[in-house]
């Protein structure tokens, strides 16, 4: 155990337990004395708590010296990563009114599939083979959805299902995306230190990754300007790249690429904009947590351009409807073919892949 190890277990003992419990995957301590803990999508109250404030504190600091990310009065803000990979977030006070506010998002051990998410209900066997089929014929792919509800998760495995010999560079704000394949490079961001100096942006990671001779782009989550580097690489022969971004809809998702694209030192026209991203969005995976705590895929949407006044246009292909809920307050439903086939349902049939166009018109029938 190194010097880190030993003493984030120290100043974090109140809640070690639960770090160390895998069911548990989100740690919320709102002050010292309130401490809640995530198992399975469902928010639950622990007992645990820390002796006072200053322990709290302390226990923030030591991981933010250990780091080199200074949090104080001025500086409230902390985003570091535990041994472990998990995740945390501080904000001290003035900011925090409740005191030392802090959250530990748990980094899975398990190293997930897609056969993984069809026993777990959360996607059809058509569905997965589907996003196989995209993913092999290098459309763009963004994944959508709020918070918790598994965006990285999917993206791991998706990475994972990218042609042996294809060379991945993944970009991320706070590394946590581990990918299962041969050629996979990675890089993170870095924020400035306490002089100011030293900082490395996500938009300047997406412009110097474009240098790197990468197949494939991979964005752990889109939430800036690198929006539009990313898309001017999807549309300059980078396809087949990848991201995250927080949205409630496939058409919501685009246009909240549209406006994280505008928030740069560029000036470009709006219409610009839209035009790349209606050009290099292909195919978008909505996640929603539903209301039982399971995490499902939702949509599946193609993304066919803009119609004439100039608004996005989108094919379902897959959607997830509700059949019921049990007793225990268990959901219900699946995602199932809407019917329609995508543009490039020929691209599919000419390359020999093991999808027939039955397997959407089902969704057809079914309906009729």
């Amino acid at each position: 155990m190194s010097v880190f190890d030993s003493s984030v277990q120290v100043f974090l003992k109140p809640v070690w337990k639960y770090i160390q419990d895998d069911s548990v995957t989100e740690i919320m301590i709102n002050g010292h004395q309130t401490i809640y803990v995530e198992r399975r999508g469902k928010i639950e109250k622990t007992d645990a708590q820390f002796e006072d404030a200053n322990a709290l504190m302390a226990a923030v600091r030591n991981i933010s010296q250990f780091v080199g990310r200074p949090i104080d009065a001025e500086r409230a803000f902390l985003d570091a990563r535990l041994p472990d990979g998990s995740r945390i977030h501080a904000v001290v006070p003035p900011i925090a009114k409740n005191g030392t506010t802090v959250c530990i998002r748990k980094f899975s051990k398990e190293k997930l599939t897609l056969k993984d998410l069809i026993s777990r209900q959360s996607i059809t066997p058509a569905a997965a083979r589907f996003i196989d089929v995209c993913i092999y014929l290098k459309k763009n792919i963004m994944i959508s959805g709020g918070t918790g509800c598994g965006k990285t998760t999917i993206l791991n495995i998706l990475g994972g299902r990218v042609p042996a010999g294809e060379r991945m560079v993944i970009l991320e704000d706070s590394s946590e995306l581990k990918i299962d394949n041969d050629h996979v490079v990675y890089f993170e961001a870095r924020p400035a230190d306490e002089y100011g100096k030293g900082l490395v942006t996500l938009r300047d990671l997406v412009k110097s990754s474009l240098r790197l001779r990468p197949d494939r782009v991979v964005v752990g989550e889109v939430r800036g300007g690198e929006a539009l580097d990313l898309l001017n690489s999807m549309n300059t022969g980078h396809s087949g790249s990848m991201g995250t971004v927080h949205s409630n809809s496939p058409k919501e998702c685009l246009t909240r690429l549209e406006t994280l694209a505008l928030m740069n030192d560029v000036e470009v026209p709006v219409s610009a904009i839209r035009a790349q991203v209606a050009s290099a969005i292909n195919i978008v995976i909505q996640l929603s947590r539903l209301s039982d705590g399971s995490r499902k895929t939702t949509h599946i949407t193609e993304c066919t351009g803009m119609d004439l006044n100039g608004n996005y246009t989108v094919n379902p292909i897959f959607l997830f409807t509700q059949s019921g809920r049990k007793e225990d307050g268990t959901v219900l439903g699946s995602i199932e073919p809407t019917g329609n086939l995508p543009s490039f349902m020929r691209e599919i049939e000419v390359n020999h892949l093991p999808f027939s166009r039955d397997i959407l018109l089902r969704g057809k029938k079914s309906a009729a």
